[in-house]
């Protein structure tokens, strides 16, 4: 990690630096703001008394980095501003370094956490982006049960909800052997969204139901569960399939006829399942898959 120093009073800044650099950070003193915008930190330790010169250009520029301000007394112009225009923190001089390496950490491990669930967005945004579904997650409850012949498709109902409401979701898959205790350690703010219930006995449902009777949730079930909840049904003819499920002929020509009648005409389609055109629309007219024009 690069830290870059600005600030004027060089045995400060020397200072700082050698103990920064004792713990295994890299450094680089600037006295200039003009000649610290050309630098590349990750971490921006930023003095504001700077005779003569503007700090919001500096800031500005490296918003998306961690600036720290290094302040002699507390007022709108060194601490107030500087913050709204995207310094993370301040500390007041004269300080203990190991205050400001803490700073450091905290802000560190913060943005790390900011990228890790950006990417985690992204990812989940790419997996659910072929699941089709015109559920209203306006009309969404809690607490509630969905019960599915595809979780995937609540999958994507429930991150869209929590997106829209900026709700905090506590994923709880029943596969986990510490279900129990993860519920009861989830944070009261947080919506529980609990999945797999399949992997759970009569007697332990049972337990799971009289458990959540305090908890806010949507739980999603992809077999009928019998529950004094409300509970809404979504099912798909258009699921898509992993590796590990094998689907019986007739849900496998829906899938292929959903997947791809826009994508190939009937003569490849049909080509394609090993079946001939009239063949595919008697299978087409059995299931309702008729294209929308």
């Amino acid at each position: 990690m690069k830290i870059i120093i600005i600030e004027n009073e060089l045995y400060l800044a020397q200072s700082i630096a050698a103990k920064l650099n004792e713990n295994g950070y890299n450094t680089e003193i600037y006295s200039s703001i003009k000649e610290a915008m050309k630098s590349h930190g990750d971490v921006y330790l930023l003095s504001t008394n700077l005779p003569g010169q503007n700090t919001s250009p500096l800031i500005k520029e490296f918003k998306d980095k961690i600036i720290i301000l290094m302040v002699n007394y507390i007022n709108n112009d060194t601490v107030g501003e500087p913050l709204n225009l995207g310094a993370k923190d301040y500390i007041v001089k004269p300080f203990m370094l190991e205050d400001l390496m803490r700073k450091i950490k905290h802000y560190n491990e913060y943005q790390s956490l900011k990228k890790k669930t950006s990417l985690y967005r992204e990812y989940m945004q790419n997996l659910l982006h072929d699941i089709e579904t015109d559920f209203d997650t306006e009309e969404i409850t809690t607490p509630l049960v969905i019960e599915t012949n595809y979780q995937r498709l609540v999958d994507k109902i429930v991150f869209e909800h929590a997106e829209k409401t900026d709700t905090l979701l506590s994923f709880i898959p029943l596969s986990d052997k510490n279900w129990k205790e993860k519920i009861q350690k989830s944070s009261s703010s947080a919506l529980l969204y609990i999945t797999e219930v399949h992997e759970l006995k009569k007697t332990d449902r049972e337990a799971l139901l009289e458990l959540l009777k305090g908890y806010d949730f949507i739980l999603c079930s992809t077999s009928n569960l019998e529950s004094d909840f409300r509970t809404i049904t979504l099912n798909t003819d258009s699921k898509l399939y992993d590796q590990n499920e094998i689907l019986t002929i007739d849900d496998y020509v829906k899938f292929i006829v959903n997947s791809f009648q826009y994508k190939f005409p009937d003569t490849e389609l049909s080509k394609k399942l090993g079946i001939s055109r009239k063949s595919l629309w008697e299978k087409r007219k059995k299931y309702g898959l008729f294209k929308k024009k």
